[in-house]
Order: C-alpha cells, then structure tokens, then sequence
C-alpha cells in the first residue's frame, strides 16, 4: 500500500497546477463558479490519466484492493484539503465545505468520487483486457508492474 500513498503525491501538485491554470486562465474569462466546474473537469481528467497509468504500472492484486486505494486517496486527499486550507490558506470551514454543495453547482464532490472508483474502474478495465486480448498491448506498460 505505502507505493500507492507514495503515488497519491504527484496528484497534489497534478491540482496546484490546475488550480493555477484555472485563476490564470478560466477565472478571467469567465465567473468563478463556471471556472472552478471547467477546472474541476479538467482536474478529474488530469488526475484520471495520471491514475490510469499508476494502475496500470502498479496493477492492485484485486478489485477490493483498487477499492482500498480509492479510498485511502480520498482520506489523504480530504485531509490534505482541510488542513491546507485551514491551517496554511486559513480559510473557515465554512468556506472549505462550501466546495462540497452539489445543489450549489460545486462539484468537488462529483471529482471525489471519480477519485474514490478510479483505481477499481481503471483496474476492472484492465483486466477486461487481460481476458480479450492477452498481455499483448500490455506488455510495454506493465513490464515492471511486478518490481
């Protein structure tokens, strides 16, 4: 498990990034709740492509093992938006869990979710494969799948 905590890492600068795309470029043209949905798509897409490619390196030993690691991302990933955003951003927590009111347009809840089942789809996904078509295409990306 701690290869897949180590893996969560990247994601942190992954959002920063977009974060930063997103007060650079969508939050001047256009209002800041539009931005934060174009960014928070665009980050489940980034975040999406980066798991992708840890499942399929690091493939897990088993569906309920995918589901473990989306689970502890999202544990990692909610802890490090409260204590960043309290501690260092000092936001209130009410400003921290207005990100989470879908009934509100905000859909960093949608995005933690997508986190959360991730590993599982992209994991079931590859052993679909497996099955059809043999490790064939697989064989380049998952060759130190077991180092």
């Amino acid at each position: 498990m701690i290869r897949y905590i180590i893996a969560w890492v990247p994601m942190v600068f992954i959002a920063i990034a977009n974060g930063a795309f997103r007060q650079f470029i969508f939050a001047r043209v256009m209002p800041e709740l539009r931005a934060h949905q174009v960014s928070t798509v665009l980050g489940s897409v980034l975040i999406g492509l980066y798991i992708w490619m840890i499942v399929h390196m690091w493939p897990p030993s088993s569906p309920s093992h995918a589901l473990l690691i989306g689970l502890v991302w999202l544990v990692l990933t909610v802890a490090f938006e409260c204590i960043f955003g309290r501690f260092a951003m000092h936001h209130s927590w009410e400003h921290l869990l207005q990100h989470y009111n879908v009934l509100k347009g905000r859909l960093w809840g949608v995005f933690l979710i997508w986190l959360t089942l991730a590993p599982y789809v992209f994991f079931s996904h590859l052993q679909h494969l497996t099955k059809v078509c043999g490790n064939i295409i697989l064989l380049p990306i998952m060759s130190n799948a077991g180092k």
